[in-house]
């Protein structure tokens, strides 16, 4: 199991074409854990404000950094879909 605490304050998640994820609080940070499971990796991220927690299952191929884009989309998401009226 590999964690990391990524701090990605005053930038976006953004693809190649320039849209974006938002940071979820001022100071950036998104808690992420990778568990490799033979050839895929199961990513979690975590919203340390609220402890709201999303999974995704990535090939071993594929980049971290991608990784944590589309965790942290789906987290983005998720928080967005959650938020109180």
């Amino acid at each position: 199991m590999i964690w990391l605490i990524a701090r990605m304050a005053n930038r976006s998640l953004g693809d190649r074409n320039g849209a974006g994820v938002s940071d979820r609080d001022e100071q950036g940070r998104v808690y992420f854990e990778f568990t490799p499971m033979g050839q895929q990796v199961r990513v979690a991220a975590i919203d340390p404000q609220t402890g709201t927690e999303v999974i995704i299952i990535a090939p071993a191929s594929a980049s971290q950094h991608d990784m944590q884009r589309i965790a942290t989309a789906k987290l983005m998401r998720k928080l967005e879909r959650d938020k109180p009226a």
